[in-house]
């Protein structure tokens, strides 16, 4: 089957995260079981009831055997505009596959399958896997379930993400708090009796922005920006605008770079609301730890690191935005995240995957199966 063909039958599949993937992964199991491998579906529910299933597809599923390379892909999509109303059925246009998922990470999937049913699996001698997994979209949920159940360990492992076609060895971390800032309500002609939520939220924010400049001097070559950065980027609070408000709200979200502790720009945080309270003694602040993704870095001299730069042509480089490969790092694989694609364009109306993209990673997945496996 072509892989413009399988990516079709991907994108023709809504599996966006609110909904439940499990169309998508009987496709799934159903491509990779004619292809030879025992399949393995891990269900769970999420927080609204809806079930959504890890698949984990193996040639070898005996008790000892350790996964030499396992290619991992996300099976969820972000939502799409109604307007869009070609977001389901994959559409051409100047060398370019427009789909929801197309880039993100739908083509990397079809790469995948194609891939592995072009090889003949009975002559590889070390353990194949693919690895689908569920809630990546909405905060690598599925990815974070399935090493926490442990139902492998791998020794390598690629994670699709669209990165170009360039192999990306390192990645920050993504960190999330909710901060809740307490005051006192009063009619705001008569601002003496109250104390205003909003105006304490603002004083710890400008600490936050004070913070994030002074993050700046722990820098990691090859990211951009090099540091941790911060942001606000919700805030609500106050009833009416004649009310001193008594409770203002904020999202904090900041993204670690390697080498540093995931909650070391918080304690920062904390520290300046501990000092606000030595001023203020009614300040008070709640902080919420809502997410804490950690960073990941693999050794530059990885035989998958410098497969994948010599079979792309590209230096390894660094990613800021969030991935599924310190899941994959838990179960024990050096992994690294590479993908056709640009990231730029996903999760955008129009998102797109060059078409001489898509058929170069089947041509590199191809010969990294066949450099690790057999």
């Amino acid at each position: 089957m072509k892989v413009e063909d399988t990516l079709k039958d991907l994108v023709a599949i809504d599996s966006v995260s609110q909904r439940s993937n499990t169309e998508i992964i009987s496709y799934l199991a159903t491509r990779c079981e004619a292809a030879g491998f025992k399949t393995k579906q891990l269900p769970y529910f999420d927080d609204t009831g809806v079930e959504k299933i890890n698949l984990v597809a193996q040639t070898s599923t005996a008790a000892d055997s350790i996964v030499e390379l396992a290619l991992v892909g996300h099976t969820d999509t972000v939502p799409y505009h109604p307007a869009w109303i070609e977001a389901l059925r994959l559409t051409e246009k100047n060398g370019k596959l427009l789909g929801r998922g197309a880039c993100d990470t739908k083509a990397f999937i079809a790469a995948a399958l194609t891939a592995i049913e072009n090889i003949d699996l009975s002559k590889l001698k070390k353990p194949l896997a693919l690895v689908f997994t569920a809630d990546e979209e909405i905060g690598c949920l599925g990815a974070k379930r399935l090493a926490a159940a442990k139902p492998f360990t791998a020794r390598y492992a690629i994670v699709g993400e669209p990165t170009s076609l360039q192999p990306m060895r390192a990645g920050k971390g993504y960190c999330l708090a909710e901060i809740t800032v307490r005051g006192r309500e009063a009619h705001s002609a008569y601002p003496q009796i109250g104390a205003s939520a909003i105006f304490r939220a603002a004083r710890l924010i400008g600490h936050i922005e004070q913070i994030a400049a002074e993050l700046k001097r722990d820098q990691r070559a090859g990211f951009d920006p090099p540091y941790t950065t911060m942001n606000v980027g919700l805030i609500e609070g106050g009833t009416a605008k004649n009310v001193i408000a008594g409770e203002c709200r904020f999202t904090l979200e900041w993204r670690t770079i390697p080498g540093q502790e995931s909650d070391y720009a918080l304690d920062l945080v904390r520290q300046a609301a501990a000092k606000l309270h030595q001023q203020d003694a009614d300040f008070v602040c709640e902080i919420d730890a809502a997410r804490a993704d950690e960073s990941f870095e693999t050794r530059a001299n990885s035989p998958l690191v410098q497969f994948l730069e010599e079979s792309s042509g590209q230096e390894s480089g660094a990613v800021a935005f969030g991935t599924e490969a310190p899941s994959l790092i838990d179960l024990g694989a050096e992994a690294v995240v590479f993908g056709p694609g640009d990231i730029r364009v996903a999760h955008r109306t129009g998102e797109f995957v060059p078409v001489d993209q898509l058929d170069r990673c089947v041509e590199i997945l191809s010969q990294a199966i066949q450099r690790f496996c057999r």
